[in-house]
């Protein structure tokens, strides 16, 4: 990963002890953040019959966080542009865990999108700060593996929030999912404020840094192909549920294993997406574009087989598991003396297309079922791997990145 300062050759590799706790401690706030944001794919049928609403209804509470995340990331940090980060952290978990409580008291499913907004809030502040920490919190050599280790908190949500939070929903009902999250993100609040160092805000980012940004090629090519792939994977993921419940021998007990399985799998495929896009993010995001088109696809005519749905949902898992930290060594390196703008840019056209996907997949389902939805996600997954296709091997100018760090033209 390209960075603007360069350590002297004697640096050892390894980051320092409190380097490595740093880093996990932002891991478990994107962890946090991510298993909120998802907890409605475990539960959507039990959110749906318990405030009296559709399936695609209920996947607005996926759709409207999304949508709020994409406007705060770009915005938080310029809100906050002077504030210590380990405290903005801090302070969005502490958001974070008073819209987990208003959830799972929510009487109506107004109140659920209500508390749902602020948790847009706090995913987009916490992914505009932490998405671009690894460079500031360990050695410049383990910049690309704290970055990965940083966006495995997705993957891990994937392996124990979601599935954890499914399970206590279903056995002691959906609400109490959402109040353990509310402890869990006060408990990540503490650590922060606690672990973190000092993180003084290192760029002075103005509204024009982004427009700006947007003037670098490689950048915009990468931001295409992130919406496409994003809307495609939501759109099909947001109702894996329904999905997988028209398999036959495929009931609604088994879909925590099922996501415990797709989450694992992200793991894996989030450091070995992670290890090839610190060399090169097209080919990451090439090999990964092409492998969400194959299988998403395929999941449509392999409902008949609970063999071969259950195979091609962990080949979803480690084909998706490498997107985020892809992406991002690939926004890294298109604006590198812009991290921190750039990374707030990047989460929110990734939220964005978050919700998106949670949108038009409702629609879908809603309309034409939900095995529908797998065509839509194959087929939009098919056009970004045609926008990476297409982009430039070109390097960025590195005197304009830096300008566009502070919206300098």
């Amino acid at each position: 990963m390209s960075q603007s300062t360069h350590m002297p050759a004697q640096t050892v590799a390894s980051p320092p002890p409190r380097g490595r706790l740093a880093v996990l401690t932002v891991t478990a706030a994107t962890f946090s953040v991510v298993t909120t944001e998802m907890l409605p794919v475990g539960l959507l049928t039990s959110v749906g019959s318990g405030l009296h609403v559709s399936h695609g209804t209920a996947g607005l509470a996926v759709t409207l966080p999304g949508i709020v995340a994409g406007l705060a990331a770009p915005l938080l940090p310029v809100a906050a542009r002077r504030a210590d980060r380990r405290s903005v952290l801090a302070v969005l978990m502490v958001l974070l865990a008073a819209a987990n409580v208003v959830s799972a008291l929510a009487p109506a499913f107004g109140v659920l999108l209500a508390a749902r907004v602020l948790v847009g809030v706090c995913i987009g502040g916490v992914w505009a700060v932490a998405a671009g920490l690894g460079v500031r919190l360990v050695h410049e050599e383990g910049a690309g593996r704290a970055t990965a280790v940083i966006f495995s908190g997705i993957a891990v949500a994937s392996v124990l929030g979601v599935p954890a939070g499914t399970f206590l929903g279903e056995l002691a009902g959906w609400r109490w999912g959402f109040a353990a999250l509310a402890v869990l993100a006060l408990a990540v609040a503490g650590l922060l404020a606690t672990v973190l160092p000092r993180l003084p805000a290192d760029e002075g980012i103005g509204l024009g840094a982004f427009p700006a940004l947007l003037r670098i090629g490689r950048l915009r090519a990468g931001l295409l192909a992130v919406t496409l792939l994003v809307t495609g994977h939501f759109a099909a993921y947001t109702y894996i549920r329904p999905v997988m419940e028209r398999v036959p021998g495929i009931g609604a007990g088994l879909i925590s294993v099922l996501l415990l399985a797709y989450g694992t799998a992200g793991i894996v495929g989030n450091f070995a997406g992670g290890a090839v896009a610190a060399r090169d993010p097209r080919r990451a995001l090439l090999t990964i574009c092409a492998g969400l088109t194959a299988v998403v696809l395929l999941m449509a005519p392999a409902g008949g087989s609970t063999v071969a749905s259950v195979a091609l949902l962990v080949a979803w898992g480690l084909a998706y598991g490498g997107v985020s930290v892809s992406a991002q060594n690939w926004v890294m390196a298109a604006a590198p003396h812009a991290r921190e703008a750039a990374s707030a840019l990047f989460a929110g056209v990734f939220n964005v297309a978050i919700a998106l996907g949670a949108f038009s997949g409702g629609r879908v389902a809603d309309g034409q079922g939900a095995g529908a939805v797998l065509w839509l996600g194959g087929g939009l997954a098919g056009l970004a791997l045609v926008a990476v296709a297409c982009a430039g091997r070109g390097r960025p100018r590195p005197g304009y990145a830096k300008g566009a760090a502070t919206g300098e033209r």
